[in-house]
């Protein structure tokens, strides 16, 4: 096992925000690997999770990769069912994005996080030793057990908080997606609140290795986006994107993610999305922008517009 830190890249905000796409142009980059959302490694491994496919397609207890992970991270004697349903318990006791707070106050206060914290420390290294990877690009978007990271003496954490206007996330959950459920506006934005609230409470923790980015920002401009986490990484590299909007994407190995982590080949940033517009009723449009208050103002979105057609507007001025 290497002896410096393992950069781990933490992406965090509400889900449907662009993370997926990000994570796979981020793992065209020599010495990046993107492992999707590694929190949910232990509970899809054992088919109780929402999908236990690898991004290369394997049955993740089949993948080159996450089989040899599981096996570096599970106790002699311990079978694969007994390991996750230990690792679950502690997840659900001790990193749910509720405890947020208490991960960035408290630390390693108590054997059970101390345990899971050393089981993620040992997940990242036997990743990052397989891949030959210098950064660890972690898309989970759990506050909570990415916040923990800044307790570890053998990983270095960057922090991304990563936003999306709640109407338009709300309208991508508004329908099937593979094995992505539906859900409803007001379900959707009140997850919005509570996990971008917890994510901002990291950032303005740790402001020396955190950003705020909008995925309204991200696809705008993607190559100034990757410019801008090369450089919270504090790493030179060659930008994928160069100047355009459209990624060759190779296989990749993440855990679970948005279903569009399988695509490869030529793949484009698609710019402006304003389909919530045609996909959310009225009264569900109205519970995204009433109950993402006050936060939809302070990241830079505007109340206009929202029940008619034509273009979303997002204003460039964002408080932290």
């Amino acid at each position: 096992m290497r002896s410096s830190p393992v950069k781990i890249l933490c992406i965090t905000g509400w889900c449907r925000n662009g993370s997926t796409i990000m994570g796979n142009i981020l793992n065209e980059i020599p010495g990046f690997f993107h492992v999707g959302e590694i929190h949910f490694l232990w509970k899809n491994s054992t088919g109780k999770g929402a999908n236990n496919s690898c991004g290369c397609r394997q049955p993740l207890t089949e993948c080159a990769v996450w089989s040899e992970v599981l096996r570096a991270g599970r106790p002699a004697g311990v079978s694969a069912e007994e390991h996750a349903a230990t690792v679950r318990r502690r997840q659900l006791a001790y990193v749910r994005t509720r405890h947020t707070r208490r991960v960035l106050d408290r630390g390693l206060h108590c054997d059970g996080i101390r345990e899971h914290a050393d089981l993620m420390a040992l997940t990242y290294r036997t990743a990052a030793e397989i891949m030959d990877a210098r950064v660890i690009v972690d898309t989970n978007k759990i506050p909570g057990e990415s916040a923990l990271l800044a307790h570890l003496d053998t990983v270095r954490p960057y922090f991304v908080h990563l936003v999306r206007d709640p109407r338009a996330v709300a309208g991508s959950w508004s329908g099937w997606k593979q094995y992505a459920y539906p859900m409803s506006a007001s379900k959707s934005t009140a997850y919005w609140q509570g996990f971008n609230m917890a994510s901002r409470a990291i950032l303005r923790r740790h402001p020396e290795r955190s950003m705020l980015l909008r995925y309204e920002d991200f696809i705008a401009d993607p190559a100034a986006a990757i410019d801008g986490l090369l450089r919270l990484c504090d790493v030179e590299a060659v930008n994928p994107m160069g100047g355009g909007r459209t990624i060759e994407l190779h296989t990749n190995h993440t855990v679970t993610g948005n279903p569009d982590r399988f695509e490869t080949g030529p793949t484009p940033v698609r710019d402006r999305d304003d389909s919530w517009r045609a996909r959310l009723s009225a009264p569900a449009k109205l519970a995204a922008v009433t109950l993402s208050w006050p936060q939809f103002r302070r990241y830079g979105y505007r109340y206009a517009g929202t029940f008619r057609s034509g273009s979303a507007e997002a204003s460039p001025a964002v408080k932290r």
